[in-house]
This record gives structure tokens, C-alpha cells and sequence, in this order.
């Protein structure tokens, strides 16, 4: 009920019904984007591509949906979440920019932002000349001139690019995160298509699968919600100030949430970007002339399409992207020195160092619990895959994390420009 109040209450106010509408409006325009495709496809070679293979499934779902008809934004947000994982990476070991990130507010995110979408650019045409080798080598694409070649990388790298700068609006001039909201277009996209098939392929003794599958879809989201939500809540005691000598009068009780996936669903996008990327390394190297690399190369190509280790790596890269993420996010020393300094308290704990530890330890427990949580349902899929026998009912994984994390998010940013508003 609070659900349809808060969207009630939201389109009668111009502001937040104009920022709502342009949300709209620029997925429109993704979606526009994505059924534009590069000349010279081979649209059966592709689908049957596309059908068999774990990473380039993967790779459509990264892209949006853009790379089931080889459009030119097949590249997606890719680039642009390889590139701020490399600048996030770099600040760990680079200081001028970890100052940058973490001390200099508004403005030094603001260039870092910058920064991370000039190395972009080159990125999206180093991956858009290896995608499309890739492709010319698998007879998805008509043998292509260099000319050619280059000419469809470009307009790739730029449709990646011109899809960074339509998420950059949507977080600017919308509501939520616009890369996630672009990749959430291109998965609800391709439901429609999922649920004909079921549809299709339905047959009577599919009747308790289907059931059994309900049953499971909802108890999944459910859960994905539930750890979502979950919060480990601090209390927090604050003293009240004396004022003109006179005696403090008493003291205020509150406490600090900590959301147990404190990350949402940026680990999982993350890990979908390292994830992709050395298999574009490896498919180019296997298509070369040299027999050593692409010996290597096809090895390595053969090692990701094995199920078990895929689901290892995918698992560990989610498992380590939390922890992450987390710790470049949240700051138990600026919390703690925070605290410290408005004259508040954990009650039992010294404030200053001791309370930076004791929020750090409770922060690793509870993220150990997201992590894992996170990984089990980024793998789900394969175990759902191998129960059923049909890639249709693989309920789980990326796609559901993506969709839940996202819902959520826009209605509580919704919610939060309504309170405003209000107040």
C-alpha cells in the first residue's frame, strides 16, 4: 500500500514526475539503440552462437540486451565498469587518487568520474576490434575489408560510449544509478521472449516442473529481498551538550544500520566485467596465426566453458568484489572519528581507535554473510539449469540480483525525493 502512495504521491509533484519521465524517456532511447545492428550479419549463426555459449550470454546481458542482435551499443556499459574498476583498483596503490576519491568530495569524484571516462574511450576500441575479429572468425559477421573493420569498431566504441553519457543523464537529471537502470532495461526487455518460449515448449508433464518453479522464483526473490534489506543496527549513545556551564541534561539513543549487503549490486557488475574480459583476451588470441597463442588461447576458451571452474571463479570474483567494494565505500575510521567528534558513543566501547575496530569486525561478519549470499545466487542458475534440464527455468543469478537491486533502489530514492519534498 506505502508502494502505491509513494508513486501516487510522486507523479502529482512536476519535479520528480519530470525526472521519472526522463528515466523513461532514455531507456526509450537504449532500447532504440540496441535494435540498430552493424551490416553483414548472419542472424542464424548468431542465434545459434548466442544459444550455446555461457560467455557471450553473459555478455548480451551485460550489454543490455545490444549484443543479441549485434546492434551498435552490442558493448553496452562494459567499458565504462571495466574502466572505474580499474580506477578503483588504482586506489589502493596510487594515494593522489584515493585522496582524490575519498577526500575531496563532491569535486574530486567529480574528476574522478572524468577520468575514468576518458579511459573509457580507448577501452571500448581495444574491446570493439576484438569482439568483432572474434565474430568474423566464428562466420557471425561477412568477411570484413579493414576499412570495414574499422569503420564498425568505431561506431561500436562510440554507441558505447553515447550509452555511458545517456547513464551519466539518467543519473543526473533522473532517479537511481543509470548504469544499472540501462542494464535493467536490456534484462526486463527479454522477458517477453523468455516467457513465449516457456510457453511454447509447455507440455502437460512439465506441469509439477513449472509448479516447483514458481514456488522457487518466489521464495528466491523473496530472499534476495530479505538479504537486501537486512540491517545489523549499532547503537549509538549522544550525550547532551552543556551549554553556558549549564549541567548536561540527559542523553540521546540511536543507532548506526549496516546493511549486511552494504555493496547492493555492484559486486556482481563488477565481477561480470573481469569475468568478460580475459575471454575476449583469450578469443582473439585463439584466432591468431601463431600457433602457441592460439593454442593458448583455445585452452583457456575451453577452461571458462567448463561449468564447475566458471562457477568457482564467477563465485569467488563475486565473494572478493563484496569485501571490495564495501571497504572503498564505507569508512569505519571517518564514522568513528565522526562519532567522536559530535560527542557520541557505542556504549561499552573507547571512543576513537577502539570503536573504528569494533565497527570494522562487526562490518567484515556481516558482509561475510552478503558475500556468500550474493555468490550462492550468481551461481544459482547453472544448479537450477542442471535440476530442470531447461535453461528457461534457470531462476537466480545476475539477471534477478540486477532486477531486485534496481527496483529497490529507484522506489527508495523515489521515497526519499517525496519525504523532501514533503519536508
Amino acid at each position: 500500500m506505502n508502494f502505491f502512495v509513494t508513486f501516487q504521491k510522486a507523479f502529482k509533484d512536476p519535479q520528480i514526475k519530470k525526472r521519472i519521465f526522463f528515466v523513461l524517456f532514455a531507456l526509450f532511447i537504449f532500447r532504440v539503440l540496441a535494435a540498430i545492428p552493424i551490416p553483414a550479419i548472419d542472424q542464424a549463426e548468431l542465434s545459434t552462437l548466442l544459444s550455446g555459449n555461457q560467455f557471450l550470454g553473459l555478455l548480451n546481458l551485460f550489454s543490455g540486451g545490444g549484443l543479441s542482435s549485434l546492434s551498435i551499443v552490442m558493448l553496452g556499459v562494459g567499458p565504462f565498469i571495466t574502466a572505474s574498476i580499474g580506477m578503483q583498483l588504482l586506489t589502493t596503490v596510487i594515494p593522489q587518487l584515493k585522496t582524490m576519491y575519498h577526500e575531496e568530495g563532491d569535486a574530486g569524484r567529480r574528476k574522478f568520474s572524468q577520468i575514468s571516462r576518458m579511459i573509457t574511450v580507448p577501452l571500448a576500441l581495444f574491446q570493439a576490434f576484438g569482439f568483432l575479429i572474434f565474430l568474423q572468425q566464428q562466420g557471425i559477421l561477412s568477411g570484413l575489408s579493414i576499412p570495414e573493420l574499422v569503420t564498425n569498431a568505431v561506431i561500436v566504441a562510440t554507441g558505447s560510449v553515447l550509452i555511458m553519457w545517456v547513464g551519466e543523464l539518467i543519473s543526473e537529471f533522473g532517479i537511481g544509478n543509470g548504469v544499472s537502470m540501462i542494464i535493467f532495461a536490456g534484462i526486463v526487455a527479454g522477458l517477453p521472449s523468455t516467457v513465449q518460449q516457456l510457453a511454447f515448449t509447455y507440455t502437460p508433464a512439465d506441469l509439477p516442473i513449472y509448479i516447483a518453479f514458481a514456488f522457487a522464483a518466489i521464495a528466491i526473490v523473496s530472499g534476495v529481498v530479505a538479504i537486501s534489506e537486512a540491517e545489523r543496527p549499532i547503537p549509538i549513545t549522544n550525550s547532551k551538550q552543556a551549554r553556558g556551564g549549564a549541567r548536561s541534561a540527559g542523553q540521546i539513543s540511536t543507532y548506526l544500520p549496516l546493511k549486511v549487503n552494504q555493496a547492493g549490486v555492484m559486486p556482481i557488475i563488477f565481477a561480470l566485467a573481469i569475468l568478460l574480459f580475459p575471454q575476449f583476451v583469450f578469443g582473439f588470441l585463439s584466432g591468431l596465426d601463431n600457433a602457441a597463442l592460439a593454442s593458448f588461447g583455445d585452452q583457456a576458451t575451453q577452461l571458462f566453458q567448463n561449468a564447475i571452474f566458471y562457477s568457482l571463479f564467477y563465485f569467488g570474483l563475486v565473494f572478493f568484489f563484496t569485501y571490495f567494494y564495501t571497504a572503498i565505500t564505507f569508512d569505519p575510521e571517518s564514522i568513528a572519528e565522526n562519532l567522536q567528534k559530535s560527542g557520541s558513543y557505542v556504549p561499552g566501547v573507547r571512543p576513537g581507535t577502539a570503536t573504528e575496530k569494533y565497527i570494522g569486525s562487526v562490518l567484515t561478519r556481516i558482509t561475510f554473510v552478503g558475500a556468500t549470499f550474493l555468490g550462492v545466487i550468481a551461481v544459482l542458475p547453472l544448479i537450477m539449469q542442471g535440476i530442470t534440464g531447461n535453461p528457461n527455468l534457470a531462476i537466480g543469478g545476475t539477471a534477478l540480483l540486477i532486477v531486485v537491486s534496481v527496483v529497490l533502489d529507484f522506489i527508495k530514492k523515489v521515497d526519499a525525493q517525496v519525504s523532501m519534498r514533503e519536508y
